[in-house]
């Protein structure tokens, strides 16, 4: 009796173990196909081959409070293999804050993929960083052309990662956005990977691998799903807003980063 539950036992072992090994090469055999990525190695600024700037504090359709500058190292800078988004409060073109948003539009655009991003967010009531896509068609008719929110956080809400998606059926001005949250208390004090897989049937939401949200392809009209053309990513750190200061800006907490790893994306089974 003691043989054949040792003997049991191994067999489970054997066998968990190989369903480990089947997942981990699954994971490298997806990885083994990046089509675009930047490790922000070394120490220097934003790779002008695959990264520009959008530049401006016009509020940006939310009444936010910070002014986008343009190859500044003080908002946009690589340290040490990382590349930083930097918060100030410092005032520009009548704009309290200043910033970086930095976007792949021309330089990375994709149709279809899986797309990760680990990154270490910003703290505080008035921060509202976000890693997302819009469509890289000109010109950009919102929400028709489609959005995909990989991640956005708001300080007033520590802790809860959001990923959404806007296109003309579904969008928060009328109150149809699609979306789900999930709970990373750490977020601003440890990096995880934030990632979506997008196919022509539906787009999966993750954090370090767990699935949180699914938002499918109902085969209707590109008011339903508008995601079947290139999209550029966008990594930005906003301060105040219709969402990010619905609780206010706490004023002393400046200056507020948001880190970032690493971008990669993978090609998957179309």
């Amino acid at each position: 009796m003691k043989r054949a539950i040792l003997l049991c036992m191994t067999m489970a072992t054997l066998l968990l173990g190989a369903c480990r090994s089947q997942k981990n090469n699954e994971i490298a055999d997806n990885q083994a196909k990046p089509i675009w990525q930047d490790e922000f190695d070394g120490n220097a600024m934003p790779d002008t081959t695959k990264w520009s700037y959008d530049v401006g504090g016009h509020g940006w359709g939310n009444q936010e409070l910070q002014y986008y500058t343009k190859a500044n190292p003080k908002n946009a800078r690589i340290e040490n293999g990382i590349l930083i988004i930097e918060v100030h409060k410092d005032s520009m073109e009548n704009n309290p804050y200043t910033s970086a948003k930095l976007i792949s539009k021309g330089k990375g655009d994709f149709t279809y993929g899986r797309i990760e991003v680990r990154a270490k967010l910003p703290k505080g009531r008035g921060t509202w960083p976000a890693i997302w896509m819009l469509s890289s068609k000109d010109p950009l008719q919102w929400p028709d052309d489609g959005e995909i929110d990989i991640m956005e956080h708001v300080g007033h809400n520590q802790g809860f990662i959001h990923g959404t998606v806007h296109t003309k059926a579904y969008y928060h001005s009328i109150g149809t956005q699609r979306g789900d949250t999930l709970q990373v208390p750490d977020c601003s004090e440890n990096f995880h990977v934030y990632s979506i897989n997008w196919t022509p049937e539906k787009i999966d939401w993750f954090v370090d691998g767990e699935k949180y949200f699914t938002f499918p392809n109902e085969h209707k009209t590109e008011r339903e799903w508008p995601f079947n053309k290139p999209f550029y990513l966008i990594l930005n750190v906003a301060v105040g807003g219709s969402w990010g200061g619905l609780k206010g800006v706490d004023e002393n907490i400046w200056p507020q980063r948001m880190e970032v790893d690493w971008v990669r994306v993978y090609a998957n089974d179309k």
